[in-house]
């Protein structure tokens, strides 16, 4: 299974460059509100055309603006799986998985049967979506989806409405979904954490244009660009000076910093993020003097906002330290230094 992308989409005030390819993997789309990640499925559905570029799944061109080829959508073979699941109201269950099937009416009643049962349905056939619980609006959904046997699934952040118990559950029955899959998919997120725990690979769109794409845990090891750290979550960031092939200063954070990476000339930020981030009570090399600026509580960590201690004008960073238990203090867990461990810090343009 291969998916080749390379659309140019010219909105009022907006243009939208997508170029990515994958191969028999799950690729995610990673970006903020109106960076064009939603556009850039639907022109792959069909629903939306595009002004110039090609769309090819598996060989086949769906859309070719030179050779003017524009398949239609219910000739592309192309799975979509709407943000709200876009279920008909006023059909049942059996009706809206109906109108999915493509093949010969004669086997349509049967198909629709199999889907059933395959999406632990049954019993639920006359019902509608109103009475559905959402787990069962997005197995239905999935379902209408399927049975059309598409070469890839495309799905809108499928998550974003839910709460975060059903969140829970349904992103484990989707892993499981995925893994019975063999196409190609893509996932159109704003969450870092359904990137990385759905997708192999991902490409980073900000204002309608690719940061980056490569492998998922890559990109989030090591992202390259400032826009490309935070996109993936990071908060921690500093200009830096170059002091040696493995040695920097950290201008806002007024510390000197060991590296594993080599620092390239070209290097104009660092970047480390909370969790790496490790309480140290001797000091040392990597070590700053810590002060807690501010801290905030979850459910199962303190966030601690810190700074220099040495130096009250420094930018503060951001970290984040587990709990023992629900009735540890805040204040019981400040070190007296923040060690930076080498092989985490990212050096970025």
């Amino acid at each position: 299974m291969a998916l080749e992308v390379h659309i140019v989409k010219k909105l009022h005030g907006f243009t939208l460059r997508v170029n990515f390819c994958t191969e028999g993997s799950n690729m995610g789309v990673l970006g903020a509100s109106g960076s064009g990640k939603s556009m850039t499925l639907r022109c792959i559905a069909g629903i939306e055309t595009p002004d110039e570029g090609r769309i090819v799944i598996n060989g086949r061109t769906l859309f070719d603006s030179e050779k003017h080829i524009n398949l239609k959508p219910q000739e592309r073979r192309v799975g979509y799986l709407f943000q709200n699941y876009a279920l008909f109201p006023t059909m049942t269950v059996e009706k809206n998985i109906s109108c999915g099937f493509r093949g010969d009416k004669s086997e349509r009643k049967k198909r629709v049967r199999d889907y059933l049962e395959r999406y632990q349905l049954v019993g639920l056939e006359k019902r509608y979506p109103s009475q559905l619980s959402g787990g069962q609006q997005q197995r239905v959904a999935l379902a209408r989806m399927m049975i059309g046997e598409p070469e890839v699934i495309l799905l809108d952040e499928p998550f974003s409405a839910l709460d975060s118990y059903l969140k829970d559950v349904l992103q484990r029955d989707m892993v499981n979904f995925l893994q019975e899959y063999k196409g190609d998919m893509i996932l159109v997120t704003h969450s870092r954490d359904e990137a990385y725990k759905f997708c192999e690979e991902l490409t980073l769109l900000k204002d309608g244009s690719v940061l980056v794409t490569g492998e998922t845990k890559e990109i989030f090891e090591n992202p390259k660009l400032v826009e490309a750290a935070r996109l993936t979550g990071c908060k921690n960031f500093t200009a830096v000076q170059k002091l040696d092939n493995h040695k920097i200063y950290a201008a806002d954070w007024d510390v000197i910093l060991y590296t594993k990476e080599f620092v390239e000339r070209n290097i104009t930020c660092a970047a480390i993020r909370g969790h790496w981030l490790q309480p140290c009570e001797n000091g040392g090399r990597n070590c700053m003097r810590a002060e807690a600026v501010e801290c905030v509580e979850t459910p199962f960590e303190h966030q601690y906002l810190v700074r220099n201690k040495d130096n009250k004008d420094s930018s503060p960073l951001w970290w984040m330290k587990p709990k023992g238990s629900f009735q540890e203090l805040a204040s019981e867990g400040v070190p007296k230094y923040i060690y930076f461990p080498e092989e985490h810090i990212m050096l970025l343009k």
